[in-house]
C-alpha cells in the first residue's frame, strides 16, 4: 500500500508497471512509493512554467522507476517538512541534494552518491567590496539551514570573523543578500550558478570548495530493496550516458536568462495561482464548517450550569489559543502519525488543525455573544413557563446570533488567511504556489505581490457578502 500524504499506512501498493519497462528487482516491481523532497532548490528540484516539478533529482529518479519497474508520488514539501515527514514513514524515502553525512548516517541509510557537490560564495550583482573571505570580517553571511553550505561557512567563521544566519531555502537567501541584510551567500555550486543563470541578482566570487556528496535516503533498517533498486538504476543510467544528459539539461546552461515582463509573470502564474486559491478556498470551508460545530457545542458548556462541562471547554480553549498554530500543524502532520503509527494525508492535517484553532476561538465569539444578551430577557421567559432549553432557544440565541456574526466574518477571514501557514507542511494552498514560482524564477517580490493581490480581492469580496447576508438575515 502507498505509504504517503494521500492515506494509507503501510509502504506500498501494487501498480501496473509501464509496458516495456525493465524490471530489475521483484520486490518493487509494480509498487508505488512516496518520495518527499524539497519545494526550492533548483536545478536539482523546482517547477517549470506548466507547474510540473522537474529537476535533477526529479529526472533521476523517475528514470530509476522506470528503469526497476516502480512508480513514484513525489510530495515536494520543503528539506525539513522532507526529513520530518520521512522520520514518521509518510514517506517512503527523500531525495532533495541532500548531503550524505556521518550525522545523517546514523538515522538514515543512504543509497550510492548520485552527485558530487561543493560550495561556492556569491554576493549581490552590485557588490564589489566583497571579493574573498577575508572582506566578510564583522558582517553576516546566509546559508541554507542544515546544508552543506552552511556546515562550510560555519567552518570558517571563526577563522574571518564574520556571523552565518540560516534560512529556509536558496530564494530567500538570496533575497536576503539583495536586501542588504546579509552580505554574501554560501550555497551548493550548481545551485548557485543555476541562480545566476535565472538573472537571480547574484554573482560568484570564489572558487568552488570541495563538499560532500548527495543520496537518496530511507529510515535506518527501512525499504531496503527500494534503496537497492534505486542503486541499481542509478548504475544503469551511468553505463547507458542517461546520467550525464540529465545532468547536462540543467547544468550546461551559462548564459543569463532575461526575465520577461510582470504582466507576462502574471499570465504565466496565474494557473498555478488559481490551484492554489482554489485548494485555499477549499480548506477554509471545510474547517470553517467544523470550527463552527466545535464553537457552538463548546460555546454552550461554556455557559453550562455544569462544571464538567465548564472545565472541558475551557481546556479546550487553553490549549488552542494558547499554542501556535504552526506547532499545531506540525504536531497534526508529523508527530501525531509519530505517536500512533498512522499517516495522515495533508489536508486532513491541515483541516484539523484549522478546524480546532478556529473552533477554540468561535466558542469565545459565542459564549461572548450568548453573555452578551441582557439575563433578564431569560429570566423573563422562564417566568412565563418555558423550560431551559426553549429559553435559550427562543429568547437568548436568537439575540445572541446578531451579536456574533460580525466576530464571525471576522474569523472567516482569520482562518482563510491562516491557510498561509499550512504551506510549510505542503499543502499547495496559494501561498504554497507562489513559494514554488519564485523558487525557479527569483521574482519573489513581483510574485508574493500577485499572491497578496489575490488575498486581498478574495477576501474583500467574501467579507462584501457576507455582510450583504448579515444585513438580510438579522435586520
Amino acid at each position: 500500500m502507498l505509504l504517503g500524504i494521500g492515506g494509507a499506512s503501510a509502504l506500498s501498493v501494487p501498480a501496473p508497471a509501464a509496458a516495456g519497462t525493465a524490471v530489475q528487482h521483484s520486490s518493487v516491481e509494480g509498487k508505488k512509493f512516496a518520495i518527499a523532497t524539497d519545494t526550492t532548490f533548483a536545478p536539482f528540484e523546482f517547477r517549470d512554467g506548466s507547474g510540473n516539478l522537474v529537476g535533477i533529482d526529479m529526472d533521476l529518479l523517475n528514470a530509476i522507476a522506470k528503469s526497476q519497474g516502480f512508480e513514484v508520488d513525489i510530495k515536494s514539501l520543503g528539506f525539513d517538512a522532507a526529513l520530518q515527514a520521512l522520520q514518521s514513514n509518510q514517506v517512503a524515502g527523500v531525495i532533495a541534494g541532500m548531503s550524505i553525512t556521518d550525522e545523517r548516517k546514523k538515522i538514515f541509510d543512504f543509497s550510492d552518491p548520485y552527485f558530487d557537490s561543493g560550495v561556492q560564495m556569491a554576493v549581490a550583482k552590485n557588490d564589489d567590496a566583497i571579493k574573498t573571505y577575508a572582506d566578510l570580517k564583522g558582517k553576516s553571511v546566509t546559508a541554507k539551514r542544515g546544508s552543506e553550505g552552511e556546515t562550510f561557512a560555519k567552518s570558517i567563521a571563526g577563522k574571518y570573523g564574520f556571523t552565518v544566519k540560516a534560512l529556509a531555502d536558496s530564494a530567500t537567501m538570496y533575497d536576503d543578500v539583495k536586501a542588504g541584510n546579509s552580505v554574501a551567500v554560501f550555497d551548493d555550486y550548481p545551485v548557485l550558478a543555476y541562480g545566476v543563470s535565472q538573472n537571480n541578482g547574484l554573482k560568484i566570487v570564489t572558487e568552488k570548495e570541495q563538499g560532500s556528496s548527495y543520496g537518496f535516503a530511507v529510515n535506518k533498517g527501512q525499504n531496503q530493496d527500494l534503496l537497492k533498486a534505486f542503486d541499481t538504476g542509478l548504475a544503469e543510467l551511468k553505463a547507458n550516458g542517461e546520467y550525464d544528459l540529465i545532468l547536462d539539461t540543467y547544468l550546461a546552461k551559462t548564459e543569463v536568462t532575461e526575465q520577461g515582463s510582470f504582466f507576462q509573470l502574471v499570465a504565466d502564474s496565474f494557473p498555478a495561482l488559481m490551484k492554489g486559491l482554489w485548494l485555499t478556498m477549499v480548506a477554509t470551508v471545510l474547517s470553517l464548517a467544523i470550527a463552527l460545530v466545535l464553537g457552538v457545542l463548546f460555546g454552550f458548556f461554556k455557559v453550562s450550569e455544569s462544571k464538567i462541562m465548564r472545565g472541558i471547554a475551557t481546556t479546550y480553549v487553553s490549549i488552542f489559543r494558547g499554542t501556535p498554530l504552526l506547532v499545531q500543524a506540525f504536531f497534526f502532520y508529523f508527530g501525531l502519525p509519530q505517536m500512533t503509527g498512522q499517516p495522515i494525508n495533508v489536508l486532513t492535517a491541515g483541516v484539523i488543525t484549522l478546524s480546532l484553532n478556529a473552533g477554540a476561538y468561535m466558542t469565545e465569539i459565542v459564549r461572548g455573544g450568548i453573555q452578551s444578551v441582557d439575563p433578564g430577557q431569560l429570566e423573563a421567559s422562564r417566568s412565563l413557563g418555558l423550560s431551559y432549553v426553549t429559553s435559550m432557544r427562543r429568547v437568548v440565541v436568537p439575540q445572541a446570533v446578531k451579536i456574533m456574526t460580525p466576530s464571525f466574518i471576522n474569523q472567516f477571514v482569520i482562518t482563510l488567511k491562516d491557510t498561509s501557514l499550512l504551506a510549510v507542511i505542503g499543502f499547495a494552498e496559494l501561498t504554497y504556489q507562489g513559494q514554488q514560482i519564485y523558487a525557479s524564477n527569483f521574482r519573489t517580490g513581483e510574485t508574493l505581490l500577485i499572491v497578496a493581490a489575490l488575498y486581498f480581492i478574495v477576501i474583500s469580496i467574501l467579507t462584501q457578502l457576507s455582510n450583504v447576508l448579515d444585513r438580510k438575515f438579522n435586520k
